[in-house]
């Protein structure tokens, strides 16, 4: 994502391949052991924890603006119309794919999330031929049908059609083409979109408090420090991955971005979900379309750009 301002002092970050490489595989790799976060709090419902995750990020995200001196590019985001007009359809499908990706994991779907993600590069590719007239390639093509033909598989000899995997996929898909109509970085971004979905959080928060049903503040600290980590294991990922971003060639982060659905797979493993034969042939399907498109997209990098 680019910074609306080009001011160097708003855009400071360590500098070199090296470290983007770092944030990227720390920003993948937190986001990888998510399930482990959402099974500590499976006594909390899901959209209890979403409205943790809307209210306990906004003073973080914002405390890392400060720090980060991107107060003015903030200033900018709140004052644009079409800045805000973008956002307010963004926030909508971000909240949306973290309230079924808290969901699938409590139910022990952790399979199924993790396949969404694998999806979701596809997905991308699909849109940009579909919508933007990009061309698609050979091994691009190859790719997504052997996904498609894994994902059928999945439905006809496994017996449940992978909606979750498919609803996580497009709703993260649609968030990243909307992000992309809007020139502002990741952390002021994420933090206008908090904000955008701060007041129906907190209205709904409020419900829960006055019908009994909230578990924040009812005695169990341990569980009350957790909830309050959703907001640091929110934008703690993002920033590391926003520089990653400007470090890195799109096509090092594409095969960067693969980590998170690879642990969240042998997070399932760990958990116990049960791996039948169908899953056995999606998944290799899924990994033998990924390892084709980030073959093609090596092929296609750039020489002169490092990593």
């Amino acid at each position: 994502m680019s910074q609306t301002s080009h001011n160097p002092a708003l855009n400071a970050a360590p500098q070199g391949p090296n470290v983007g490489l770092l944030a990227g595989i720390a920003a993948y790799t937190m986001w990888g052991f998510f399930p482990f976060y959402f099974k500590a709090t499976a006594d909390v419902s899901p959209l209890e924890i979403l409205v943790h995750r809307v209210v306990w990020s906004v003073p973080f995200a914002f405390l890392l603006i400060l720090l980060r001196r991107q107060l003015p590019a903030l200033k900018i985001g709140l004052s644009n119309i079409h800045v805000l007009k973008w956002l307010s359809v963004s926030s909508f499908f971000i909240a949306l794919n973290w309230g079924i990706y808290i969901w699938a994991i409590q139910i022990d779907q952790i399979f199924q999330a993790s396949l969404g993600y694998y999806i979701n590069p596809l997905m991308y590719v699909i849109v940009g031929v579909v919508f933007f007239k990009e061309k698609l390639s050979k091994l691009q093509g190859i790719a997504i049908a052997m996904a498609a033909v894994g994902v059928t598989v999945l439905t006809l000899y496994g017996g449940v059609f992978p909606w979750i995997s498919l609803l996580l996929a497009i709703s993260f898909t649609v968030y990243g083409v909307v992000r992309k109509q809007v020139e502002i970085g990741a952390i002021p971004g994420l933090l206008i979109e908090t904000l955008l979905l701060l007041l129906p959080a907190l209205a709904y928060g409020y419900y829960l408090y006055q019908s009994g049903s909230m578990v924040f503040g009812q005695g169990n600290q341990a569980l009350n420090n957790l909830l309050f980590l959703a907001g640091p294991l929110t934008v703690l990922p993002l920033l590391c991955f926003a520089v990653a971003a400007r470090k890195l060639r799109l096509s090092t982060l594409g095969i960067l971005q693969y980590i998170g659905p690879t642990l969240q797979f042998c997070c399932g493993l760990y958990f116990g979900e049960t791996f039948t034969a169908a899953h056995a042939i999606c998944f290799t399907l899924i990994w033998l379309a990924v390892a084709l498109f980030s073959w093609n997209a090596w092929k296609i990098r750039p020489r002169n750009v490092p990593v």
